[in-house]
């Protein structure tokens, strides 16, 4: 990590919360269930993630991305952030996409025949969205028992991640 790297201004971004960039950020997120999804632009200098914490908004089974409550749920905020890029002309192509979370954090989820756990249901619903939208993931780092800690550099779309061990994860937000 250079020196300009290490003056990034930090945000923390928490559940059911998304930033786009236009200028270099340094975004730090937790996450075990819940979903982050990164989308970049190198052409045009953009960035955006979201911290998804449940699958499918529950108000309209056809969300086109609008609903008030739209970055707590995977399958609006994906919808959003691809509206920001729209908005600034970006092409599906240029758009590069990462992955990261859908942990099975809950035990009684996992052991349970013919139930799919929530971190679980948050991928499966961030590849059909992404699909329908005409991207796909560059990256991708989910599922497994462990929570994440992810740090997305806006300004080169570089992601780190640390899998956090089971006393880490007791902080964690999920």
């Amino acid at each position: 990590m250079n020196r300009y790297e290490r003056d990034l201004p930090q945000i923390y971004l928490k559940p059911g919360e998304m930033h786009f960039a236009d200028s270099p950020t340094l975004v730090v997120t937790v996450l075990g269930s819940c979903l982050s999804i990164t989308m970049f632009s190198r052409k045009r200098g953009l960035a955006a993630i979201c911290h998804g914490l449940l699958p499918q908004c529950g108000g309209d089974k056809n969300c086109n991305g609008e609903c008030a409550e739209g970055f707590k749920y995977v399958d609006c905020a994906i919808r959003k952030m691809v509206r920001l890029f729209d908005k600034h002309k970006v092409k599906r192509s240029e758009i590069e996409v990462k992955c990261f979370g859908g942990a099975d954090m809950f035990m009684r989820e996992i052991q349970r025949p013919g139930v799919v756990s929530v971190g679980r249901q948050n991928v499966l619903t961030a590849e059909r969205i992404l699909k329908s939208e005409g991207l796909s993931m560059n990256v991708v780092d989910v599922g497994g028992l462990q929570g994440r800690k992810i740090l997305f550099y806006t300004h080169s779309g570089e992601v780190y991640l640390k899998r956090l061990k089971k006393s880490e994860r007791k902080d964690a937000s999920l």
